[in-house]
């Protein structure tokens, strides 16, 4: 008996010293070395802090960035991202942050974020991410052979065809919100309207339309859900980095465990509906819900392995946040900007007359839209909806001239980038679409496309970006019919970012019915 006590007590021992010995690796050995290894490059950054990193600097900073709007200019890179702004300011370029125990050095060769977007194997998306690991998963962090299954499936519901179905649906959803307006300002002559709440729920609407069709309302359910979990991440920006965070019982912490199960419940119930529609042979499935369960019973019969429930809701979870949030952006920002530039206005407004005259707006005529394009183009460089992105190396990797060692991660500063004067020019931070006159590969200073990626890029760019374009078409198209449109005096320009950038003080505009 003493023996045995004598080996239970020893294995206790190891298994004590094993897991002091890895936190301490986790929390101060592998943090030190990688800082070694980034000022042996030339990078520069602040001292590791011990598990923390430089979280509270950055949820400070953070929240004094969004108390107060910005000035009235495009040059927004300091005001949309304050704290890499105060960190490339203090140490140059070649500079790094400190998300708990994980270095994050920031890039800003095209080339280089080129070569990454390109080699997504080895530079894979961080994992875990707690930011965004908290509201979504599905495509956008899937990786390997499980990513490629996934986009094989889902590729089918944005393909040419769909969109052209889904274009009802569009049109039906810009239509109402379009109407609101006109309630609001017939017969009062110009009228002050807050236009972003109405834009943000008209994105909420055309996905809830177009993902679920028939489970419409329930779908308005889950974007008012999303919603409210992305306001209660940004209350726990300070605790995200530690482990067993969703075990703190902050009120926060609380309610957002309540609303994922919520979420969970009200995705199986509509997933579960529609499969069963499906079974019995009711109705056409020409949503993405629909398209998105045809393509992986299909799948699954001629290969034996599909997605699993679990898989579904996250990627009906995905619909969500990037379909909507990426579009409302651009739609709110495109207002915003031909309200600033009237002239623009005028030009855009006079093609979708001269395409679509008198006719009400039909799918094939999007394309000759080429004012408009050049136009949306010029606002996703401004106003680039997801403004940085990240990628992690999970082995020694080389880059450039660059041996990064495993547990990097890399800034991709998709915003710095839209707005350098060596790639763009002088007038960098002015609007002209003229820039994009002659397509996308000859707005840059002779650098090609790879510096304008606003929907990434390589073999993970954005599934859903021809819907999104399409989405801001329509709507600007039918909004330019019936409004022109001028800033408010009570309008602050607030580009702030959560997962995309909104503008967190609203978009103040002075509609004029011109019907």
């Amino acid at each position: 008996m003493e023996t045995m006590s004598k080996v239970a007590i020893t294995i206790v021992v190891a298994v004590v010293l094993s897991w002091g010995w890895n936190l301490l690796k986790w929390i101060w050995l592998k943090p030190k070395k990688l800082e070694k290894w980034l000022r042996d490059e030339g990078y520069k950054g602040n001292p590791y802090k011990v598990l923390m990193g430089d979280m509270i600097e950055f949820a400070s900073v953070v929240k004094e960035g969004k108390s107060k709007p910005s000035p009235l200019t495009h040059d927004i890179t300091s005001y949309a991202l304050p704290f890499d702004h105060h960190i490339i300011s203090k140490y140059g370029e070649k500079s790094f942050i400190w998300l708990g125990p994980t270095p994050r050095m920031y890039i800003r060769d095209p080339e280089l974020i080129k070569e990454i977007l390109l080699r997504s194997v080895e530079f894979r998306k961080p994992h875990p991410e707690p930011f965004r690991d908290s509201i979504i998963q599905g495509l956008l962090v899937t990786e390997g052979d499980k990513w490629i299954k996934h986009r094989k499936i889902i590729n089918p519901a944005f393909n040419l065809q769909n969109l052209k179905i889904m274009f009802s649906a569009i049109s039906s959803s810009c239509s109402d919100m379009v109407q609101k307006w006109e309630l609001l300002t017939v017969g009062s002559g110009p009228t002050e309207v807050d236009v972003w709440p109405y834009i943000d729920n008209l994105a909420g609407d055309v996905i809830s339309r177009t993902a679920f069709g028939s489970s419409y309302e329930e779908g308005q359910k889950i974007f008012r859900i999303q919603k409210e979990q992305i306001d209660l991440i940004f209350q726990m920006l300070i605790i995200l980095q530690i482990p067993g965070r969703r075990f703190i019982p902050t009120q926060a912490n609380k309610k957002f465990n309540q609303n994922v199960k919520e979420l969970r419940s009200v995705l199986m119930a509509i997933i579960n509906k529609r499969k069963k529609a499906i079974e019995m042979g009711e109705g056409k499935q020409d949503d993405l819900l629909g398209m998105l369960l045809e393509s992986n019973t299909k799948e699954i019969e001629e290969h034996g392995v599909g997605m699993s429930m679990e898989d579904v809701i996250e990627e009906c979870k995905l619909f969500y946040v990037a379909g909507s949030e990426t579009t409302s952006n651009l739609i709110v920002w495109t207002m915003v900007c031909l309200s600033m530039h009237q002239d623009w206005q005028i030009r855009a407004r006079e093609e979708i007359v001269n395409v679509f005259g008198d006719k009400e707006i039909y799918f094939e005529g999007l394309k000759d839209l080429k004012i408009l394009t050049m136009i949306l183009n010029e606002v996703l460089r401004l106003y680039t909806p997801v403004i940085m992105m990240t990628r992690a190396t999970h082995k020694e990797t080389k880059l450039g001239n660059m041996t990064i060692p495993s547990g990097v991660q890399l800034a991709l500063a998709m915003m710095h980038i839209h707005h350098d004067p060596e790639i763009w020019g002088d007038d960098v931070n002015e609007f002209k679409p003229e820039r994009f006159v002659e397509g996308i590969v000859n707005a840059t200073k002779g650098k090609g496309s790879s510096p304008f990626f606003p929907f990434s890029n390589g073999p993970r760019v954005c599934i859903g970006q021809n819907l999104a374009m399409t989405e801001a078409k329509i709507a600007m198209v039918m909004i330019l019919q019936r409004f022109s449109f001028e800033l408010s005096p009570s309008y602050k320009h607030s580009p702030f970012p959560v997962f995309t950038l909104p503008p967190q003080f609203g978009a103040h505009l002075i509609l004029r019915n011109m019907s």
